[in-house]
């Protein structure tokens, strides 16, 4: 199994805004901003069923997470993984609302409070770093 560096792994356990990169179906990058946290080896990103991401992992479950430390862009991580769990329910609902109090303070504000919530639960395998 593929191991997050000790070296960098700080920058995934403090609330710092991720690039989530997925495949789309004609094999193009798509490229998000999301919040995410880190779950032991797994890095778990949120979104709501539906969504570009949400389709591109269900039909590829393959992602990229880069990360950069904000006062020195030139510390960063790079993890390649793939998806070994997509989680629905209140887990999910739970864990939107964790990233929330983490990355804002409060409690998870959506534009669409009926979105069905979801959890991909991503193991590396392959890691760069830089800085």
């Amino acid at each position: 199994m593929t191991q997050i560096p000790e070296s960098h792994i700080d920058l995934l356990d403090r609330p710092i805004v991720v690039m989530l990169a997925t495949v789309m179906p004609d094999g193009g990058p798509q490229v998000t901003p999301v919040w995410a946290s880190r779950h032991g080896n797994q890095i778990w990103v949120n979104s709501a069923v539906g969504r570009q991401k949400d389709q591109n992992l269900r039909l590829r479950p393959m992602a990229t997470i880069a990360v950069t430390e904000p006062d020195n862009p030139y510390r960063w991580l790079e993890v390649r993984g793939r998806v070994v769990e997509i989680e629905v329910g209140q887990t999910a609902v739970d864990h939107i609302e964790a990233l929330a109090q983490a990355y804002v303070g409060g409690p998870f504000n959506s534009a669409n409070p009926s979105e069905e919530r979801v959890i991909y639960k991503i193991e590396p395998t392959h890691v760069n770093v830089g800085g």
